[in-house]
C-alpha cells in the first residue's frame, strides 16, 4: 500500500462516538487506528468483518407480545387493581 492518506468524514451519534472512544482508549486504540483496522479487514475478508443480521425475537418474547395483545383486546377478562394492597391480597390469595 501507498503511504498517502485520505480523509474520511463520517457523521455519527455523539453518544455512540463517546462510548466507542472510551472503549477504544481502554484497548490502547484511537478512532483513526480502529477505522483503519476495520477497513483493512473489509479488504482482507472481501466483506464486512462482522455479522450483520436482523435480530430475531425469541419465542418467549413473541409469546409475551401475544399475551399483551390479548390483554389489550380483552381487558374485561383480566383483573385490575387500584392500589398495591389490593394487588398484594390477590397475589397472596389461594384462588
Amino acid at each position: 500500500m501507498s503511504s498517502l492518506t485520505s480523509a474520511i468524514n463520517v457523521n455519527v451519534d455523539t453518544e455512540v462516538k463517546d462510548k466507542a472512544t472510551t472503549i477504544l482508549k481502554d484497548l490502547g486504540l484511537n478512532m483513526s487506528t480502529f477505522i483503519n483496522m476495520a477497513l483493512v479487514q473489509v479488504i482482507k475478508r472481501n466483506g464486512v468483518p462482522f455479522e450483520i443480521v436482523n435480530p430475531t425475537p425469541s419465542e418467549e418474547l413473541l409469546e409475551a407480545l401475544a399475551e399483551i395483545e390479548e390483554i389489550k383486546n380483552n381487558p374485561e377478562k383480566y383483573p385490575r387493581y387500584n392500589n398495591r394492597e389490593d394487588l398484594k391480597k390477590a397475589l397472596l390469595s389461594d384462588e
